[in-house]
């Protein structure tokens, strides 16, 4: 996310050139106040938003806390969530269900016109839409889906994920993942070995790299959104960096985002003495999303920003919350 930022002054610099922070939003900041904002996108339909906040906190008990799903479970926007086990199975994925809506709307459902993001047309067939036991069935498929989309990932990344059959031609994956990671608030480079594995998995591994696969029922639009999630935690130490990043790349979501990333970081306070507590806790959200263009997706492209920035703000002000009361208590 930064090109590693050796000084309290750097990091300030980063925020101010590279995010758009201006002096009083960076006080902000450096007053424990999480603050997030929207920055430019290449057209409509990508969304990036960045936010900070100064935590009291080590890089490796940031790690250890926002790494584990049960920590998750407590912010912000999250309904529902589970962790995937080492060989993934039905069981892990008890509440993945589709709303009501969604199961409607998937009856009336043409190949490349569905509300649902589907990453293949033929989800629907075999479905008896006659019986009483709908939702049953579709929540069966959908639990399918999800251990199909998460065992080809884990077999050859991004590219076995395919496209998406959604809203009039078909949406390639991994070409807008590739497309996410180039902007410059967003990519790793101070961290190359972090980069590579990020883009790479699993044919790139990460000696000390920890994966965590899981899934979450969220709410961030007009709709609670299902998602499948790959988070990758890392902490480097050299003598002139101590930062922990966890990356969360979006596997498949049935509403809203055709690709997803997340990176967020924690910086130490090179200030402070060693051992004493005190990281700059930073947040890059980045997106492709569909119909956001067009003066009715205008509308909502206002909507769905507004609620981003104001969940990253959320998010950043509940991990400081939490990771601080616990360090208290310790």
């Amino acid at each position: 996310m930064v090109g590693y930022a050796q000084s309290a002054e750097e990091v300030r610099a980063f925020l101010q050139k590279r995010a758009g922070f201006t002096a009083a939003e960076i006080a902000r900041v450096d007053a424990g106040q999480a603050f997030a904002k929207l920055l430019p996108a290449p057209s409509p339909d990508y969304i990036y938003v960045f936010g900070a906040v100064y935590v009291k906190a080590m890089p490796e008990q940031y790690l250890r806390y926002a790494g584990d799903a049960e920590f998750l479970r407590k912010l912000p926007q999250y309904l529902a969530l589970d962790r995937f086990s080492a060989t993934p199975e039905r069981d892990n994925l008890r509440g993945f269900e589709l709303e009501p809506d969604d199961i409607k709307e998937l009856r009336s459902c043409k190949p490349g016109k569905c509300e649902v993001q589907l990453p293949d047309t033929g989800f629907t067939q075999g479905i008896d839409w006659k019986r009483s036991d709908v939702t049953q069935q579709i929540s069966a498929k959908t639990r399918l889906l999800a251990l199909d989309i998460l065992a080809r990932y884990q077999r050859g990344g991004m590219r076995e994920l395919g496209s998406y059959n959604d809203q009039g031609k078909p949406v390639s994956i991994e070409q807008h993942f590739a497309d996410l990671l180039k902007a410059p608030s967003i990519a790793v480079d101070f961290l190359p070995e972090f980069q590579r594995h990020l883009t790479g998995y699993p044919q790139v591994l990460l000696p000390g790299a920890e994966s965590l696969f899981y899934w979450e029922r969220v709410s961030f639009g007009l709709k609670p959104t299902l998602r499948i999630n790959h988070s990758i935690r890392y902490q480097s130490r050299t003598p002139t960096s101590d930062a922990g990043v966890i990356a969360v790349k979006q596997l498949w979501a049935s509403h809203y985002l055709q690709s997803a990333i997340d990176v967020s970081m924690c910086v130490r306070d090179p200030r402070l003495p060693p051992g004493q507590p005190g990281c700059y806790l930073m947040s890059m959200k980045a997106s492709k999303q569909a119909g956001l263009t067009g003066f009715l997706g205008s509308i909502m492209r206002r909507v769905i920003t507004t609620k981003t920035r104001s969940g990253a703000e959320e998010s950043l002000a509940g991990i400081k919350k939490e990771l601080e009361a616990k360090l208290a208590t310790r």
